[in-house]
């Protein structure tokens, strides 16, 4: 019995070398009378079938059928069968930190690719062997900028993911760093008012591009305001959005973070995700976790090895630049095969059907009656739409109709509770679209 480790006859034998005749004695000797007080009344251990029945039968209840139009930070993009094959592979599978560089340096190799392509991928000079997820990502980000600046106060703009800055409240909760949070626009960042909230006591101004409505804002020149006030510029991005807009790195920005979710892993109840960080050179030695390296070894050849080790189980607890980071390998090389199976013009390809096939989506949806967009201003992938009624309820009804309608906005801002977050993938088809299109007519107005 699996999940009953151990048998009568076992407790029998423990029970005799003890000198006691059962537990209720066994605990009697150290003053406890009624030693299991909480558990009367659990019923016998079931079975393995019986336990997997139960468990298939209460997975089947999951909607695993809907097509989805759901997004705010996590997305549904097609992954090739490669991805799958290759992280599935035993070395890669099973590998745990690659502290003796003689036996890791498959694993090695491909961390190391995996920096590269992130680094590409931002147009940063750096990047760590990845995190947690994006929001610990962000967090640690925002971090590493008090530890650089010597500040203790960070900008937070209200366009983030709210479940980012629930974490980065939650994560900071006990510790002295001030958060000042700015209201975002309708869909905007509010850029004037993040650049005019710097003080000198500000490490940091952390923001989203894409932000959390989806909307594509240009940060250049203000990513310049917040560098003149000496505070650093820290930038949450969506990583197939970044291979046909413009970079954060070309932007100026600092630290760069994201959820690589999309980057060939798929959507779960929470993870295992991937959360990747990307850093100026001038930060490399600030950054959390661990950097792999190429070198030589003493006959010329070249091989792979941990650079930099900067986790508490690598230097003096105190001196470690995270006492919580670490990195999600498996799913860094997950990214890694899905870029290289895909390439560059493969991801350019994505992210043009991502950004075509959003504006097709807005173009049938503003079309219905009720319906109209929150704003005007440009997106990728995802943006916000206002319907006539609680978005939470037409979700619900959505969902009878096999559809995944997107994401209600009134979740999380009071004042939204009739807008919709709608995203699009590469893998929506026009068909798809049109009839998630019907479906919402017909659940407005009929």
């Amino acid at each position: 019995m699996p999940y009953t480790p151990n048998t009568e006859s076992d407790k029998s034998e423990m029970l005799e070398a003890i000198g006691c005749a059962d537990i209720c004695e066994m605990w009697n000797n150290v003053g406890i009378t009624d030693p299991f007080p909480e558990i009367r009344g659990i019923p016998e251990g079931k079975s393995e079938f019986e336990v997997l029945k139960h468990l298939e039968h209460l997975a089947s209840q999951n909607s695993t059928h809907l097509v989805s139009f759901l997004g705010s930070g996590y997305y549904e993009h097609i992954i090739p069968a490669a991805v799958e094959a290759i992280t599935g592979r035993s070395e890669f599978l099973t590998a745990y930190t690659p502290y003796q560089p003689e036996a890791s340096q498959g694993t090695l190799q491909a961390i190391f690719e995996y920096q590269s392509a992130i680094c590409r991928l931002t147009s940063m000079h750096a990047s760590n062997a990845s995190l947690y997820d994006g929001g610990t990502a962000l967090f640690e980000a925002m971090m590493l900028a008090v530890r650089s600046t010597s500040k203790r106060q960070a900008i937070i703009s209200g366009a983030i993911s709210p479940i980012f800055r629930e974490m980065i409240r939650c994560y900071s909760s006990n510790l002295d760093v001030e958060l000042i949070e700015i209201p975002s626009g309708k869909t905007d960042s509010n850029l004037k008012a993040l650049a005019d909230a710097v003080s000198d006591k500000t490490a940091a101004v952390i923001v989203q591009y894409p932000n959390v409505f989806g909307t594509v804002e240009e940060w250049t020149d203000t990513v310049a305001a917040i560098h003149s006030k000496k505070a650093l510029a820290i930038c949450s991005t969506y990583p197939v959005a970044l291979a046909i807009l413009k970079t954060p790195g070309e932007m100026g920005f600092d630290i760069v973070t994201g959820e690589g979710q999309s980057l060939g892993i798929p959507l779960s109840f929470g993870g295992p995700y991937l959360g990747f960080m990307a850093v100026t050179e001038k930060l490399m030695r600030k950054m959390p976790g661990r950097i792999v390296g190429r070198t030589v070894d003493s006959q010329g050849r070249p091989g792979f090895v941990l650079t930099l080790q900067a986790r508490e189980q690598h230097i003096r607890r105190e001196n470690a630049m995270s006492n919580i980071c670490s990195n999600e390998s498996l799913c860094a090389i997950a990214a890694v095969a899905y870029l290289s199976c895909i390439g560059k013009s493969g991801l350019i390809r994505v992210a043009e059907l991502c950004a075509a096939k959003a504006a097709f989506a807005m173009e049938e949806l503003v079309k219905i009656k009720g319906v109209k967009a929150v704003s005007n201003l440009p997106f990728f992938n995802e943006f916000a739409i206002e319907v006539p009624g609680d978005a939470s309820e037409i979700i619900g009804r959505m969902i009878e109709k096999g559809f995944a309608a997107g994401f209600p906005l009134g979740r999380y801002y009071s004042d939204r509770k009739n807008q919709l977050l709608v995203a699009v993938t590469e893998k929506r088809t026009r068909e798809e679209i049109k009839a998630f299109a019907n479906a919402l007519e017909a659940v407005l107005w009929n």
